[in-house]
């Protein structure tokens, strides 16, 4: 129910975007749910997906990707946070927006990034991390993205593009964002936080250098309307100004 509650919340936030840009003719609307994953269309061309990963210090907790569609083609950011979960998106993908995947990246190196990558291996699917994910990975035994990057990375989807760029570090050393210009939204994962949401887990964070990093992301990106963070529910601009607040003076 309160699942519910936040759509709804959610979904009167972009009913008066749209009624000013008259951009992103969707409200958010879930249009897949089951109990290890649900997709929610926030725009003509840009889901998010939600898996679970099982953590002993937070719980169950519920995981942002970000997918982008045009022309029947489609990039991912962020693998589910496990394999039946990524088998259950690609089949989705396939069977429901009839769509090929180009290409899923990997915003960090920590698992609810990467959880799920053996699946997307196996349906063939060109993985990408940057250097630093890459290296991360290797170093922590964690699934490795086949293609690496510096970074900026320009990811074809259709007639558009996808950027996934480094600003800095911040929740992780590698934390990289994506952007698509064509509906203004961001994908900021586990560097940008949910509204009202804590500090989380820190244990590979650079916190003296997050608001930073942030703040360059906002100068970079001044008109965004959607962001959606790596944990909780997507929103706008406010979830940037809230994350640099929440690590300022550290």
């Amino acid at each position: 129910m309160k699942f519910l509650s936040k759509i709804v919340l959610f979904s009167l936030f972009l009913f008066f975007l749209n009624c000013n840009t008259k951009k992103a003719s969707h409200l958010p609307k879930i249009v897949y749910k089951t109990d290890e994953l649900s997709v929610i269309q926030l725009s003509d061309h840009v889901y998010q997906h939600i898996s679970y990963l099982n953590t002993d210090s937070f719980g169950r907790v519920p995981c942002n990707g970000m997918i982008v569609k045009q022309d029947g083609e489609v990039v991912i950011l962020d693998t589910p946070a496990n394999d039946k979960s990524s088998e259950e998106l690609i089949l989705w993908i396939k069977n429901n927006l009839n769509s090929n995947i180009n290409a899923v990246v990997a915003t960090h190196f920590h698992n609810d990034c990467l959880g799920g990558l053996k699946e997307f291996d196996k349906n063939k699917i060109p993985s990408y991390g940057s250097v630093r994910t890459i290296d991360l990975a290797k170093k922590n035994n964690e699934n490795i993205p086949q293609h690496s990057f510096d970074n900026d990375l320009t990811l074809k989807v259709g007639r558009t593009n996808v950027f996934v760029k480094y600003f800095g570090e911040g929740h992780t050393k590698d934390n990289v964002v994506a952007y698509f210009p064509d509906e203004r939204i961001l994908f900021g994962g586990c560097l940008i936080k949910e509204n009202g949401a804590t500090k989380g887990y820190l244990g590979d964070a650079n916190i003296q250098a997050w608001s930073g990093t942030v703040t360059k992301i906002k100068k970079q990106y001044p008109d965004v309307w959607i962001v959606i963070p790596g944990h909780g529910d997507a929103g706008g601009m406010k979830l940037l100004d809230y994350t640099i607040n929440l690590f300022k003076n550290n």
